[in-house]
């Protein structure tokens, strides 16, 4: 039995001798995500919370790994409690199944931390107030033994904090939003910098003068006919927008790294998983995760790969298709993946095989991906008018190999022109590795 089963069945255990009268005996593992109502009736849930309650349940888990690195559980801890900074439960301030399991996975371990773990200058201040709170707090109604409870001696605090200032966060926020611009070449000026400083400002009063001066020299030169007569400026033609030729380089392919992904609350063939893509902070549709800036993508996956294979792992994600939302949920990417071509007349019957696109191990999430051959910038959204990822899809396919390339022969609107006669090209990444899949020859990759 996985460490993570085990851990889903004893939380169960102990939520069915809490909160006996709201959950059956019948309840299992797989219902978790779905308890928050039964235990919180008198709240309601949006999908995406419904999101972030599976991806917490995921985390909560984690955490309770006994054989994760050190390192990475210190990262996950430290993650874990800048999000508590500025929440009262891990959605806010609404309660959730998800805050009853990240206590009681990790209120063992906190028992056995140190003073200075607890509430030294680098420790974890905010994890304990959490913990606190779920343990006494009426709104959750525990009643845990005293053995078990987490002794919290509010007086033994070794460092206190400076409150967080939303203004300060604010400007914050604001300043790396606008490094991550100036990182993409776009730079603005200052404000107050536009004019030229060399110039000094004139007061109210030497302006008032200077405008009746200028006034005065239009009069005399109109009585005396020394203004030469003003010609209407030209309009200047509007130069059409220079057309950028098709090329699969048009399309972001880069590394993502799955952090965790969950079942969609909404529909049965979908996962929702949490991507880094290397987006720098501040970058539309992503949040923060883990110390990491995470795109949340919705994959038609669920039923074609297990959901083990999606948790942890490297893929190769399409990052400039317009954000759709799936039943609820907001998806700002796409993962790819290979299944067997259709036949003529033969339809999508959702069954399968089907094998993620895989990098090179050593990859990291961010790294470009191009197609040998087809080198170049992509666009920054692709424009759903233009339809360019569905011309160019057709040509993602496998090789004998097992590679992924780009197959001009199968997009007509490439075989002419300067693009006429280029070769297949390979997927790979920016420093030379090859994208593959497990088996799947002659496939179809999208």
């Amino acid at each position: 039995m996985s460490n993570l089963l085990a851990s889903s069945i004893a939380l169960l255990d102990f939520l069915k001798s809490q909160y006996p009268s709201a959950i059956s005996a019948s309840t299992s593992e797989a219902d978790l995500p779905s308890l928050s109502h039964q235990l919180f009736p008198s709240s309601s849930y949006t999908d995406n919370e419904k999101v972030e309650t599976s991806q917490w349940l995921t985390t909560s888990s984690r955490l309770a790994t006994p054989d994760e690195d050190e390192a990475k559980h210190a990262e996950r801890l430290g993650s874990l409690n800048i999000h508590l900074s500025t929440r009262t439960t891990l959605l806010g301030s609404k309660p959730s199944i998800a805050d009853i399991a990240l206590y009681y996975r990790l209120a063992p371990a906190v028992k056995l931390w140190s003073a200075d773990e607890r509430t030294g200058e680098h420790g974890y201040h905010h994890i304990m107030r959490f913990v606190d709170f779920v343990q006494n707090a009426p709104l959750f109604g525990l009643s845990v033994k005293e053995e078990d409870r987490v002794a919290i001696d509010h007086n033994d605090i070794k460092f206190v904090h400076k409150p967080l200032d939303a203004k300060e966060e604010k400007e914050r926020k604001k300043k790396e939003k606008a490094a991550a611009a100036a990182g993409d070449g776009q730079t603005s000026l200052p404000v107050g910098k536009a004019k030229d400083e060399a110039g000094a400002k004139l007061s109210k009063k030497e302006k008032a003068q200077e405008a009746a001066k200028n006034a005065g020299e239009k009069v005399k030169g109109a009585v005396m006919g020394d203004n030469p007569p003003q010609s209407k400026k030209e309009k200047k033609e509007k130069q059409p927008a220079k057309e950028t030729p098709l090329s699969p380089c048009l399309i972001d392919l880069r590394v993502g790294h799955i952090l965790k992904a969950v079942n969609h609350p909404n529909a049965d063939s979908l996962y929702v998983s949490t991507i880094a893509c290397g987006d720098p902070p501040g970058t539309d549709n992503t949040s923060e995760y883990e110390g990491q800036i995470v795109r949340t993508v919705c994959s038609g996956l669920n039923g074609l790969v297990p959901l083990e294979e999606m948790q942890g792992r490297k893929i190769i994600a399409v990052c400039n298709l317009k954000p759709v939302t799936m039943r609820g949920v907001k998806s700002a990417a796409m993962v790819l993946a290979a299944s067997p071509r259709l036949k003529e007349g033969e339809e999508d019957d959702h069954k399968g095989p089907c094998e993620l696109v895989s990098p090179p191990e050593d990859a990291k999430a961010g790294e470009r991906v191009n197609f040998e051959g087809w080198a170049g910038e992509p666009d920054g959204v692709l424009n759903p008018k233009k339809k360019v990822w569905e011309t160019l899809q057709p040509g993602f396919t496998t090789t004998e190999a097992l590679e992924v390339s780009f197959d001009i022969g199968a997009v007509p609107q490439l075989q002419e022109g300067e693009t006429a006669g280029k070769s297949t090209g390979k997927l790979v990444t920016s420093s030379g590795g090859t994208c593959t899949v497990k088996s799947l020859k002659n496939a179809e990759v999208r």
